[in-house]
């Protein structure tokens, strides 16, 4: 559904997500948010762990349509931006429907590459940049 997205999974919905009024709760969607990132960092960008940590930096989220328990969510993660020792993930939190996939939040991640030594910002390691790029096809 979104061409610009390369990358989607499955997010599983717990009871213990729901709100009082059975909605999931806003403060989840951030751990959805980042068990995706998780997810496409090991399965596209084989970013290594012991070598370099990420930070995140700043995080914006965006709720359109209420998730519910018993909705089935896929989320659309990609890298939209990548700078010296940062870069931008932009992600689509979707629910299947009979009519095919609502959007119901987009959320935007800054994350910072660390040197887990020093604990500061380092250069993102080559192998993860370059993987990032072709993957997403980025200039």
């Amino acid at each position: 559904m979104y061409d610009n997205y390369k990358y989607k999974t499955t997010v599983e919905i717990r009871f213990a997500d729901l709100d009082a009024f059975g909605h999931v709760n806003n403060a989840t969607y951030l751990t959805y948010v980042e068990v995706a990132r998780t997810k496409y960092w090991k399965q596209v960008i084989k970013w290594n762990w012991k070598k370099t940590g990420i930070v995140i930096r700043e995080v914006n989220i965006s709720y359109i349509k209420p998730i519910v328990w018993g909705d089935k969510i896929f989320i659309y993660v990609r890298t939209s931006k990548i700078g010296n020792s940062s870069f931008d993930i932009e992600y689509k939190i979707v629910k299947r429907e009979k009519e095919g996939e609502i959007l119901c939040s987009i959320a935007k991640t800054t994350c910072v590459a660390i040197d887990l030594k020093s604990k500061t910002s380092t250069p993102i390691p080559e192998t993860e940049r370059r993987r990032m790029i072709e993957f997403e096809q980025l200039h």
